[in-house]
């Protein structure tokens, strides 16, 4: 009997693998953890505002994990409330893409990192500031001491915590891994319709991999140049070739629904709005309502499991530690 099981197992594995194969959409794996102290420490440095130069924005604030890793605004808010040039991506599968931000300049969630802390219209600090704040907070270096075996807190450390919490920001069990993994019935009729219109259409040819995106660099306004009234319409890539002006990674369609607006620039406030804007200049279709009513549902059908953990209780000030400045 244990032998048919495990030859009923084995066979139903197989058939999943190669239903799963045959799309251009692979199921989000569950995060492996390799150290749980580090990512703990992580958990605590993407929530503490005192990373910032105000001590009122953390990397919690423009990739807030209760709305989907983004703040939901057309641009993200950062010091002394300077509105920000670029739409804010999400944070959740970010371990998923080639590269971080949407001219790819940073490489690694870990080069990412260190990147806000220092910006003087996201966090408005410096990596030096940032570090005394923290250095100057014994549980803090407590914590620190123990994962990296160090007393004295270095950016390195500080990056590679947080980013070991972000590789765990991963969202598995959507409706559509479900559908993937084999279970016909997670899907309904509309949202199956949706992803063949989807596949058919063209979309996948950069909408693919677990991601659904972020995977490679795309001109946006291929069929016909992409217009915009906002400042972000000057960006260009990170090559600072004039050639590549408009050319961004391509973003993950996972959880959509949940990372509004859309675009570099946050200029489609619906998802039904992005579909019509993406058909029309990257691939010179236009959709009618039911088409793009139908694309819509399948999207919604890729928001997975969101992280679930506890606020951490971030460790108190001691009386050396620098003041924040909010208003300089």
């Amino acid at each position: 009997m244990r032998s048919l099981i495990l030859i009923a197992t084995a066979i139903t594995l197989s058939a999943t693998a190669a239903f799963a194969a045959d799309e251009p959409i692979s199921p989000i794996q569950p995060a492996k953890v390799a150290s749980p102290a580090m990512v703990e420490l992580g958990k605590k440095l993407f929530f503490d505002p005192r990373l910032s130069k105000s001590g009122f924005i953390s990397c919690n604030s423009c990739h807030n994990l209760s709305m989907g890793g983004t703040d939901n605004l057309k641009t993200s808010i950062g010091h002394n409330w300077n509105k920000g040039p670029i739409n804010s991506p999400t944070v959740l599968n970010s371990s998923l893409n080639l590269a971080q931000f949407w001219d790819g300049r940073a490489l690694t969630l870990q080069d990412q990192a260190g990147g806000p802390i220092a910006n003087p219209g996201e966090m408005a600090s410096t990596h030096t500031l940032a570090l005394s704040v923290l250095q100057s907070i014994p549980a803090y270096v407590a914590e620190y001491k123990k994962v990296f075996n160090s007393d004295k807190i270095t950016v390195d450390g500080v990056t590679k915590a947080i980013a070991a919490f972000e590789e765990t920001l991963v969202t598995p069990n959507s409706r559509f891994d479900k559908w993937l993994k084999g279970d016909k019935k997670a899907l309904t009729a509309q949202e199956l319709a949706g992803y063949e219109l989807f596949k058919d259409s063209g979309c996948t040819a950069c909408h693919n991999g677990a991601a659904a995106g972020g995977n490679t660099f795309q001109k946006m306004g291929v069929v016909e140049p992409y217009k915009t009234s906002s400042a972000a319409e000057g960006r260009v890539a990170v090559t600072k070739d004039e050639a590549d002006r408009f050319y961004f990674k391509v973003p993950t369609l996972r959880n959509v629904e949940m990372t509004y607006p859309y675009f570099h620039d946050g200029e489609a406030a619906t998802l039904a709005s992005a579909v019509d804007t993406m058909g029309r200049i990257q691939l010179g279709k236009s959709f009618s309502k039911d088409e793009s009513d139908k694309i819509v549902a399948f999207l919604k059908s890729l928001t997975g499991d969101q992280p679930d953990f506890k606020l951490p209780i971030l460790p108190p000030s001691n009386d050396s530690t620098p003041q924040p400045k909010p208003f300089d």
